[in-house]
Order: structure tokens, then C-alpha cells, then sequence
């Protein structure tokens, strides 16, 4: 399924569920409904997301973020936020840290990721992992008992959007892990060149509860380094049940 596709299947979610953003932004820039224009949009906004792919890097382990990893990780499992047979979505997989930790725990994975060294080295490992936007998953509504989505968020440019499409393939009564640098700390993450969107705890809450999540725990992770103290803002919340 191409991004053509899964484009409509998000929007359509997104509008029905919450605010009519994208066709309110279509009449306040008068833009033209005939097909022409509808093209020359559509590919626009093409090549500005091939454009942001091409900053992607490959994701190397690193001590830092593998302890963090399997320290959130065993709260998880500790606090039973998965069940037996659970399947997980990892998004922004990597090489495959999480992935692994997942799945010696016993849990179904999948995982996605822009980096096609990310993806080779996952399938080399057994991993079942696709080259994919974060931002336009195909994959089947609620389709995903839990959702890992760590130091990935701020690298989409419309959080919002990609937020709707975690709601739309996540089951009801699932959760949703995010994890995010905080802004203006020693490391100044907004400077680095494929983060868009460093936002502060208020914002994130904002578009989380927007989104239809309930947030259920949140936790300012400080990280000790030479340059000073570092923070990640973390975030568990729960798709509603009907």
C-alpha cells in the first residue's frame, strides 16, 4: 500500500474523530478541489517527506539508551501493562533494542523504522520490521495491544496527525508508550537537524488528551552527563475502552 493510499484512510480517522484541521486549512489557502490541484498538493507534499527521509541516520545501540530501554521496559512488564500473547509496536525500532527485550519477554513484535540500515540489520536479526513513515502505518485499526514509540515522536513534522494514527491501529483498552527529549535543556534537541518538533510537557499533554488518549503516568527522566543534566519527558497513556 503506497502513502497515497494510507493518506486518506488517516485523514478520514483524524477528521471524523476530532477536528476538521486539514479541510479547514484547505479553505483558509482557497486551495482548488479539482483533481489537478488535489495532484500537484499531493506531490508537494511528497517530496518534502522524501526530502525529510533523507535526514534519517542509522540507529546504533548505545549504552545510554539501552539501560533506559530496559529499565522502562521492566516497569512495564512489572506493572502488567501487557498480557500474554500481546502484540507490540515498536516505532522507531532501530536495530532492534526494544524488539529484543519485547520479545524475550515473550510478546509478539513488529517493528518500523525510515532507516534501511535499520531494517536490514532488524531482518538479519529475525525481526519482523518494514520501512515506514510513522505518520502513515498500514496497518489494520486496532490491530496492537501496546505501542512503543521512543525518542521517535519529535521527529514527525505534524505530532498530532501521527499521534491519530497510533489511536487508530492501537486496541481499545491498550497503551501507548512516548518518550521525548525535553526542550531548551544542556542538549539543545531543537538544533538537531531531523527533529521538528521538541515541545514542552503542556504541548505533548495537549495533543495527547486531544488525540482521545487518557495519560496515565508521566515521568520528567533526568540524564546525567558532562555537559550537565539532560531530561526526556515520558508518557503512558491508554486508548478508552467503548
Amino acid at each position: 500500500m503506497t502513502r497515497e493510499d494510507i493518506f486518506p484512510k488517516n485523514k478520514k480517522y483524524f477528521t471524523e474523530k476530532w477536528h476538521n484541521v486539514i479541510s479547514d486549512v484547505a479553505a483558509l489557502n482557497k486551495v482548488d478541489s479539482n483533481e489537478k490541484s488535489d495532484n500537484v498538493r499531493a506531490q508537494k507534499f511528497d517530496n518534502f517527506l522524501e526530502k525529510i527521509k533523507k535526514e534519517t541516520y542509522p540507529e546504533e545501540p548505545s549504552s545510554l539508551h539501552t539501560t533506559l530501554t530496559k529499565q522502562v521496559i521492566g516497569l512495564i512488564s512489572k506493572n502488567n501493562l501487557l498480557q500474554k500473547n500481546s502484540k507490540v509496536l515498536d516505532v522507531g525500532c532501530g536495530q532492534g533494542v526494544a524488539l529484543e527485550l519485547f520479545k524475550r519477554e515473550g510478546f509478539s513484535t513488529v517493528g518500523i523504522t525510515l532507516n534501511s540500515v535499520d531494517v536490514s540489520v532488524c531482518k538479519q536479526k529475525g525481526y519482523e520490521v518494514y520501512e515506514m513513515d510513522q505518520s502513515f502505518l498500514d496497518f489494520e485499526d486496532e490491530e496492537f495491544d501496546f505501542i512503543w514509540c521512543r525518542h521517535c515522536l519529535e521527529h514527525s513534522i505534524f505530532p498530532y496527525f501521527t499521534l491519530s494514527g497510533f489511536f487508530r491501529v492501537l486496541k481499545p483498552g491498550g497503551y501507548l508508550y512516548v518518550e521525548v527529549p525535553a526542550l531548551d535543556t544542556v542538549c539543545n534537541h531543537q538544533t538537531n537537524k531531523n527533529h521538528y518538533s521538541i515541545l514542552g510537557k503542556s504541548m505533548w499533554v495537549e495533543l495527547i488528551e486531544r488525540t482521545g488518549f487518557k495519560i496515565v503516568n508521566f515521568v520528567d527522566i533526568p540524564v546525567e552527563l558532562q555537559i550537565g543534566t539532560d531530561h526526556y519527558l515520558s508518557f503512558i497513556q491508554q486508548k478508552p475502552s467503548p
